[in-house]
Formats: C-alpha cells, sequence, structure tokens
C-alpha cells in the first residue's frame, strides 16, 4: 500500500533465518486467545510477549498513571480493537481499558452475561481475562468510571492519548479536575501530562520474536493470494473477479482478511494511485497492478505486484517494469542498520530518475532532474512505510529543529517498513509513442532489518522470466 525522539534498540529481539521460497502456505491455524480452557499451552506462550511489553511501557510511566482504552465498537463495521490497546493486551473484546499504575496493569472489561453472549458470543469476564492475559488485577468496566478519580489521585503523572476519542478526553479531564479538587485534603493529584503515544510509538518500531512470526505468516497468506491472481488472470476478466481471487486466497489460508482496500488496477486505473473501483474489464494488451495484503492475528503484509494481463511482458513495457525493479533493488540494497530512513527513497529515486531520462520522459542530467524533483511527474510517491499491527504503521518519520534542520531516524535491527518504487506514465499525446497511452507500475515487498542488511520475506513471483512462467504454466493460451 502507497506510503503517506530518537528510536530505541529492543533487548529481546532475535532476527531469525530468511524464510524459504514461494511454496504453499501451511493449513491455517487456530492463533487466537480465544477461551482459556480451549487454547492453553498457546495462550500461555502468547501472554508472555504481552506481559514483556506491558512491564517496558511501566517502566517508563514508572509512578504515573497510564489510561489505555480499546477501539469502540460500531454495529456497521466488523470489530478490530485498537492496535496500541492490542499490541499491550492482545485482549479482542470492545468495551476494554488498560491501566497501568505505579507497575501494576488492571484490566477494566465486560462482565460475563450468558444471554448476551447468546447474541453476541463468548465473554472472558474480569476473573478469565485476569488469569488468560496475565493481568494484576481486572474489573468490570462499569466501575471504571466511578473508580477513576481515585485511581488518578496521588500519581505524579497522568499518561493518555488527547485528541485520539473525544469521550475519553472528556471522563479523563473530569477524572483529573476530581482528583486536584481534593488537594486540600491531603490527597496528591498528578502534575504533569504525557502522551503514552510517543513511547509506544517508538516501542512498535522494532518488532519482537512473537511479532515477525506472525508477520511473516501473513506474508506467506498475502504471496500466496498474488500467485493466485496470476495464475488465474486472462484478458476479458473484471478486475473484481481477481480481487474475489484474493479474498478467497486469504480467507482459505486462514488470514482475518484484507489489510486495507485492496487495488486491482488495469491499463491505465494503475497511473491512479489509491484507485480502488476495482470494476473495470482487462484488455489483453495491458498490465494489470495489484496492490493487495492480509491482515494475520492483527499485523498486516502489504505486497504490489504489476503483470500482464495476457502473461507476456511486450517490450516497452518490460523495458518500464525493470527499471522499476531495478530501483526496489536498490533501495533494499540501502536498506541497513544505522541508516537514515531517507537513503533507501534516495537510492530508488536515482534509478528511477535515470530510467525516466534513457525512456525519452525527462530530459537534462539527473543531478538536476534529482534537484529539481522533476522525476515527480511520473514518481511521486515515498518509497515505504512502517509495517505492523497497522499496514501504515506507527513511528518516527522526517524531524525539523527549532533552526530549521532535517534529521532522519535510523534503521535498526527488528524494524519493518515496505519498499516499493513506481513508475507511472499517465497517457498524453507529449509523450514518446511507445508510453502515450500510458502505463503504471509498482513492485512492492516487506523487508526486515537485520543485524547486518535487509530481508525481504513477501516471496511472490518478481522477476519479468519468473512471473512469465507462472502465466504460460497456468493458461494453454500463452505460447511459450
Amino acid at each position: 500500500m502507497l506510503p503517506a525522539s530518537a528510536p530505541v534498540s529492543h533487548p529481546n529481539l532475535k532476527v531469525g533465518a530468511s524464510s524459504p521460497q514461494m511454496r504453499e502456505p501451511s493449513a491455517p491455524q487456530n492463533n487466537c486467545l480465544a477461551h482459556p480452557a480451549i487454547n492453553g499451552e498457546a495462550s500461555s506462550r502468547h501472554v508472555v510477549n504481552f506481559k514483556r511489553r506491558r512491564a517496558a511501557f511501566a517502566e517508563v510511566v514508572g509512578e504515573g498513571l497510564a489510561i489505555v482504552p480499546t477501539a469502540r465498537e460500531h454495529n456497521l463495521y466488523p470489530y478490530r480493537p485498537d492496535s496500541y490497546f492490542r499490541y499491550l493486551t492482545g485482549f479482542s473484546e470492545p468495551e476494554a481499558v488498560l491501566v497501568i499504575a505505579a507497575g501494576r496493569s488492571i484490566l477494566f472489561c465486560r462482565e460475563k452475561d450468558a444471554e448476551r453472549e447468546a447474541w453476541t458470543g463468548f465473554r472472558y469476564g474480569p476473573a478469565a481475562a485476569r488469569e488468560v492475559f496475565g493481568f494484576d488485577e481486572a474489573l468490570p468496566i462499569d466501575e471504571l468510571k466511578q473508580k477513576l478519580p481515585e485511581l488518578i489521585r496521588d500519581h505524579p503523572a497522568l499518561w493518555f492519548a488527547p485528541g485520539m476519542d473525544s469521550e475519553w478526553d472528556i471522563s479523563i479531564l473530569a477524572a483529573l479536575k476530581s482528583a486536584r479538587d481534593t488537594r486540600h485534603a491531603g490527597k496528591g493529584a498528578p502534575a504533569r501530562l504525557y502522551d503514552w503515544r510517543d513511547t509506544l510509538d517508538v516501542m512498535r518500531m522494532v518488532k519482537d520474536d512473537a511479532e515477525i512470526a506472525l508477520m511473516r505468516k501473513a506474508a506467506e497468506i498475502t504471496a500466496a493470494g498474488h500467485l493466485r491472481a496470476m495464475r488465474t488472470c486472462r484478458p476479458g476478466m473484471m478486475e473484481y473477479e481477481l480481487e474475489a481471487e484474493i479474498s478467497h486466497e486469504f480467507r482459505r489460508l486462514g488470514a482475518g482478511g484484507h489489510a486495507y482496500s485492496p487495488i486491482v488496477a488495469g491499463g491505465a486505473n494503475a497511473c491512479v494511485l489509491h484507485y480502488t473501483q476495482n470494476d473495470c474489464p482487462l484488455d489483453a494488451s495491458d498490465l494489470v497492478l495489484i496492490d493487495a495484503g492480509c491482515e494475520y492475528d492483527g499485523y498486516a503484509a502489504d505486497i504490489t505486484r504489476t503483470f500482464p494481463v495476457n502473461g507476456r511482458f511486450t517490450a516497452i513495457a518490460k523495458d518500464c517494469y525493470e527499471i522499476v525493479l531495478a530501483a526496489q533493488q536498490a533501495a533494499i540494497a540501502a536498506t541497513a542498520p544505522n541508516v537514515p530512513l531517507n537513503k533507501p527513497h534516495e537510492a530508488a529515486v536515482r534509478i528511477l530518475a535515470q530510467g525516466m531520462l534513457d525512456l525519452g520522459l525527462l530530459t537534462g542530467e539527473i543531478d538536476g532532474v534529482i534537484e529539481s524533483q522533476a522525476y515527480r511527474r511520473f514518481y511521486m510517491h515515498n518509497t515505504g512505510h512502517w509495517l505492523g499491527l497497522d499496514v501504515h504503521d506507527v513511528g518516527l518519520w522526517k524531524q525539523t529543529d527549532a533552526e530549521g534542520r532535517e534529521s532522519w531516524p535510523v534503521l535498526l535491527p527488528g524494524m519493518v517498513m515496505t519498499v516499493e518504487p513506481g513508475l507511472y506514465i499517465a497517457a498524453s499525446p507529449e509523450l514518446p509513442d511507445a508510453l502515450a497511452s500510458g502505463i503504471g507500475i509498482r513492485i512492492e515487498d516487506d523487508v526486515l532489518v537485520t543485524n547486518t542488511g535487509a530481508e525481504v520475506y513477501t516471496h511472490a513471483p518478481r522477476s519479468v522470466t519468473e512471473i512469465e512462467e507462472i502465466m504460460r504454466t497456468h493458461s494453454p493460451d500463452i505460447p511459450a
């Protein structure tokens, strides 16, 4: 998917070996913490990671108090927990709040209710939630409003996320006022307010072993979806038919669904960066760009592939594709520990700009094309974004100090990002004849920063030879 304080290292990170190349993914497994009587040992393995994250966060909060609510439920949409809350708890029910108070973790959640569970499914209730998810304490969510002023008292600092949820802003500030109103009785109240997103954003940038394992699984399923699309693509199909093939593969292999709205863009539609209508026929002479990734146990994958609808690249399509592929390879080669975040992008831009000159899209010298940003007519987005619990995951970007000096965060082992250069040549009579009808190409993979460099852990066919071979093997209409 297209991209839109100093980082810290992670003491628990151990980067694993590279995944094998493209293969049939293993059968889906029940990876959720659905019921304590069913999941037992598996739940315990998961919970260790959440407890470790809570402990690291609690160390920063110190003697203060932090309030981290989950997302609100909306009846019109499938429920998804807030990503910060999920990162710290693994608890996926709505109407829940995590409180970190002087190192202790307290979950407020819904009580058991047999009548409601008959309509909407299993609930843990406070007692089981405390046991299964490893909280120090768990209480009914209905008690939180009354207890909040009492919880806030006598803590030197209050951590919350102002502006994230207006209703919580009102409740928390009202509780803070109540706590301060009792200071005359010898009760303390927080003198400092902090936004916990500043801390959790940095923590989430570096993935632990458990997160990396889930992201590898999401990538494995996503690659299988793209492979299925290549194998089934035929001229005359509708874009939404390819989308359906990918959706089928995601669910068949155990993913929760798409991590974002998929892009299936044939021909000139590929030059619309956020094209999601997916409702046009696929012409035999066109390329089709597919940007799609699944979500697996909360974690996203993000892959883009561009390939010929009829299974064979034309000469000009191949030339353009090879430029984008070379740009991606240059960006990946520039991805390594202690390298500033902007360096992979700069490496990709240099290859793309030279390619634009070679294709006759631009004139002049490469340094001038880059300095003037003339290349942005055909490549107008960044080369990647952070990836994790959200497809555009949280993390630090360019910082500008009071004197206007810019700095970028450096890459560290355990960080995960996409690398996705593209070339978007919208139809124009001003262009060279071979390109006048327009062409759009993007190649995107998910990359883990390792101790020595970068690992591309998304394994869908990427080279011209691989793509043509896959499509020729699975279509009797494509000549050898």
